[in-house]
């Protein structure tokens, strides 16, 4: 017997965003089929050059995601859609830190998330309901110092 549900789709989404959220689907997709460290090194690419996204500039990623594609927003989506945020992030010039690991309370699951200002992103869970197995934070820029 199955049990139906709904999925809640963000909407109020602009075009334009819906529109560089569906450019970066199909490689989110393609990145999620490759293994960890590839994906690591992938992303630590990706972000360089970047500067630290900040929570609405996460959010309003993620929920762009999760407007385009029901993947993305459904339970099983997280890998997909947090790499689909965080490549939306970088397309703007910010980098969010993309986190996976495990909930911290039975059943023990792994999950893919992004983080900005070290708060999970439209998780709806308590800050410290995962622990984080592998991360991919925004480089900090040393601070420039005048030629003296």
């Amino acid at each position: 017997m199955t049990t139906p549900s709904a999925l809640e789709r963000p909407t109020g989404v602009p075009f334009g965003r819906r529109l560089a959220a569906r450019l970066v689907l199909l490689p989110a997709l393609v990145l999620s089929l490759l293994p960890p460290r590839r994906i690591r090194a992938v992303l630590g690419l990706a972000r360089r050059g970047a500067a630290a996204a900040t929570a609405a500039q996460a959010q309003n990623a993620r929920d762009a995601m999760c407007a385009v594609s029901l993947r993305c927003a459904g339970p099983r989506g997280c890998l997909p859609r947090s790499l689909g945020a965080a490549l939306l992030c970088r397309l703007a010039g910010t980098w969010p830190t993309w986190c996976t690991g495990v909930r911290v309370v039975p059943p023990f699951t792994a999950h893919a998330w992004i983080e900005a200002d070290g708060r999970p992103m439209g998780e709806g869970v308590p800050d410290d309901y995962f622990t984080r197995l592998m991360t991919v934070a925004p480089v900090s820029r040393p601070d420039r110092r005048p030629d003296l």
